[in-house]
């Protein structure tokens, strides 16, 4: 029976120890971990791949959007329950090492789950204690680290939900500057109309900030990956490919050295869309569809043709393109695959109104014989 003991209390010891260093790793340290043996990781391979597969089968995109905006917060609810549920079975398997009591008995592993359960959670009825110092050791240990773990959650998620704030406030900011979803075509072809003749030094740095921003927090918290925006037709993803489209297309007109801020907001942008890629793609996958074809540039040049960033029409400019464009789009078509997000086209197949112009009221608000939307014109 004491090599039986031995063995709970290892099982015990190794749980406790695998499930703190897993938290201290995705709540406490602020950088990507290479290790790729986590229970973490594990923990969402699993549970990603299962609610990504209901989401595919739902043909509707507004569902299959809505669905897949769950995931984010009820993945971080499980994922502090999962940890908590190991916790709670290991100190149990510790308490049954240290009984004096022999036998596995049911009766036995069920009162020292409840004992367990109520220890960390701090409960403290009393109606089951424990039999020895050794036990009542034990107890005290649970109790102040259940207690540091709620403490540590309770500070983990405002910080989360900050984050998040802060992602979005660009995001939201793109919607009247470049279409819903935003597109490199319509935002260059909307900055005369902005009172904007180029591509500022200001605007471009926002943009340079804004993706550091994001490199910093979705390494630190790589679940931000799975929180979706408020309207489906905008993303994260799809707000850093338009950034690393608008500053490929301002670095392949100008001819170096000029254009230094564009550099670096294309080099910051690249920088986060990579390594933040590698968290949840570590392979290259092929086949990906080309997002700027003959025919799309052709379109897409002809669409810029009068606005003040227009296209030049010389093969070095179509080949600085090309270049930039193969250092970013890969990674961006590879994480969007894995995530489910649509990645915005360089030019909209078709006009797109804009999210800020919609309203539940429009058509009652509308003056007769005229469209809800009449209004878009005078904008």
């Amino acid at each position: 029976m004491t090599i039986t003991r031995w063995i709970l209390g290892t099982a015990g010891c190794g749980l406790v120890m695998v499930i703190l260093w897993d938290a201290f790793e995705t709540i406490l340290v602020p950088r990507r971990i290479g290790r790729r043996i986590r229970l973490t990781r594990y923990f969402y391979l699993v549970t990603w791949r299962g609610w990504r597969a209901v989401a595919l089968m739902i043909r509707k995109p507004s569902r299959r959007e809505a669905l897949l905006g769950f995931f984010g917060p009820l993945s971080l609810i499980l994922l502090l329950a999962f940890w908590a549920a190991i916790l709670i079975v290991a100190f149990a398997l510790l308490q049954l090492a240290a009984s004096a009591e022999a036998g596995l008995r049911w009766e036995r592993i069920a009162s020292l789950l409840y004992l367990s359960g109520e220890t960390f959670f701090t409960l403290g009825f009393g109606d089951v204690t424990p039999a020895n110092g050794l036990g009542r050791l034990l107890a005290v240990i649970e109790a102040g680290l259940g207690f540091g773990f709620l403490g540590t959650v309770v500070g983990y998620l405002p910080t989360m939900y900050s984050a998040f704030a802060q992602r979005e406030i660009e995001i939201s900011l793109l919607d009247a500057r470049a279409g819903s979803p935003p597109t490199a075509a319509e935002f260059l072809s909307r900055i005369s109309a902005l009172g904007e003749q180029t591509l500022g030094d200001d605007l471009m740095r926002g943009w340079e900030r804004w993706s550091a921003q994001l490199l910093e927090t979705h390494i630190s918290y790589p679940q931000l990956a799975y929180y979706r925006s408020q309207h489906s037709n905008q993303s994260w993803l799809g707000a850093l490919t338009f950034i690393l489209d608008s500053s490929a297309i301002a670095l392949a007109r100008l001819e170096p050295p000029r254009g230094r801020q564009a550099r670096l907001t294309f080099a910051m942008a690249r920088h986060a869309l990579v390594d933040i890629t590698q968290i949840f793609v570590p392979r290259f996958m092929s086949g990906a569809a080309d997002r700027l074809t003959a025919g799309e540039l052709g379109r897409l040049r002809a669409r810029l043709a009068d606005a003040p960033l227009a296209l030049p029409a010389s093969v070095e400019f179509e080949e600085r393109l090309t270049e930039l464009r193969r250092m970013y789009e890969p990674y961006a078509q590879a994480l969007a695959a894995h995530l489910l997000f649509d990645l915005p086209p360089w030019i909209p197949s078709r006009a797109h109104r804009d999210n800020w112009r919609g309203g539940p009221w429009d058509r009652m608000l509308a003056p007769r014989n005229e469209p809800a939307h009449a209004s878009d014109e005078h904008f």
